[in-house]
């Protein structure tokens, strides 16, 4: 006789879990047939292998014993004072190594920071639209949302600052990409980026900003991170060596100024994963430590994208029906097109599969899921000639779905 069991009693949160438009996207594209604009993939082709196997190799020589065994939680010294350094030298940000938690990617970050802020109905200001990965890392806490508006040049400070004037109960923080946004591709105005600081530091909000594509730029930096110009401890920031190096070495950070927040950050990452893995960052830091290697690897990745968002653009001029409308983005790995209303890209992304190329609709990026009409294309992991044909393919969809 089968015994049949009860069904498990799980926790409230995971009602809220959702599983990602992305990750699940990916199990298509592994037909090699399928062109994919959907992943936020780095160009494989562009990793560089024989320097981080080399990198590996002097690790195992000179510190394998230590890259072998625990470490401490916050990461190890080495690799936080490259980090401290890079961010003061290369982005203005006032912190040392002890202000530096090394972290399993930026993802890890995002949770950490959310499990020390959030109680189940807590409120969260973010982008509208705004990281998908984000969200779903928030979305485990139970919050809810308050979506601010944003245009061309990023969040709108007005928007910002009346929506802060009329929440009850304020936000327990700000999330914002700055940077080359994911999912849009814009950058946040410099003039902006005090206004905000501002208005967060009138109401007490604190910031997270997440700056996983800074160093991908084309023509020039963009303009200084707001935890460069916040008081200390307004603004915690996130970095990745991931679209720098490699996702696969999972190396990222957060820069927490605050000293007293910091410690909880590291208090809870305990009770996650003890410590990123010891041997990965070793690994990470023996490669970038040569800064001439690192920038020239940065200059080649930076070339390469920009090649292939002028292709994208191209084709999008080419191909594309005049209801159609996208951006340029200044670096990155991703433009933002919207097909005008009577589209929604969630039924557009069907019409898409069948002829072969994949794309991430927009709506999971809203927080309340309640716009249709944009889509996220990412430019950097396919070859021109790819982008070109994926293209052409893409907008025959968008004509037979507004037909």
């Amino acid at each position: 006789m089968d015994v049949v069991l009860p069904s498990p009693r799980l926790a409230r949160r995971v009602e809220r879990l959702r599983p990602s438009a992305i990750r699940e996207m990916l199990k298509v594209t592994q037909d090699p047939a399928i062109i994919s604009f959907g992943g936020g993939l780095p160009a494989a082709e562009l990793f560089p292998v024989a320097d981080v196997s080399a990198a590996q190799d002097r690790v195992m020589r000179t510190r394998g014993a230590a890259a072998l065994q625990y470490s401490v939680t916050d990461g190890v010294l080495e690799l936080r004072t490259w980090v401290a350094q890079r961010l003061r030298g290369q982005h203005g940000i006032d912190v040392t190594a002890d202000d530096i938690v090394i972290t399993g990617g930026s993802q890890q970050g995002l949770d950490l920071f959310a499990r020390v802020f959030l109680d189940p109905g807590d409120v969260v200001a973010l982008e509208n639209p705004s990281y998908l990965g984000a969200i779903q890392a928030f979305d485990a806490y139970e919050p809810s949302y308050l979506p601010i508006a944003s245009d061309e040049h990023g969040i709108i400070p007005d928007e910002l600052a009346a929506a802060f004037a009329g929440a009850d109960p304020l936000p327990k923080f700000l999330y914002l990409v700055p940077n080359y946004e994911n999912p849009t591709g814009r950058t946040l105005a410099p003039e902006r980026r005090r206004i905000i600081i501002d208005v967060c530091a009138r109401f007490g909000v604190p910031i997270l900003e997440d700056d996983p594509y800074g160093e991908i730029w084309f023509d020039r930096p963009p303009p200084p991170p707001l935890c460069a110009g916040a008081a200390r401890g307004g603004v915690t920031y996130l970095g990745t060596g991931s679209k720098m190096v490699a996702p696969g070495l999972r190396v990222a950070w957060m820069a927490i100024p605050d000293r007293d927040l910091r410690d909880r950050v590291v208090t809870a990452k305990q009770g996650a994963d003890l410590h990123s893995s010891t041997y990965a960052q070793y690994v990470f830091h023996a490669y970038v430590e040569d800064t001439a290697r690192l920038d020239t690897h940065l200059l080649r990745v930076r070339a390469v994208y920009r090649e292939r968002r002028d292709a994208m653009v191209a084709a999008l001029g080419r191909e594309m029906p005049p209801h159609v409308r996208w951006n340029v983005p200044d670096g990155g790995m991703f433009l933002w097109a919207t097909v005008g209303s009577g589209i929604d890209t969630e039924e557009l992304f069907e019409r898409a599969v069948a002829d072969g190329v994949v794309f991430v609709p927009g709506r999971p990026f809203y927080p309340h899921n309640d716009r249709g009409d944009g889509m996220r294309l990412n430019f950097s992991a396919m070859h021109e000639d790819r982008i070109a044909e994926g293209i052409a393919r893409l907008a025959r969809a968008v004509r037979q779905a507004g037909e």
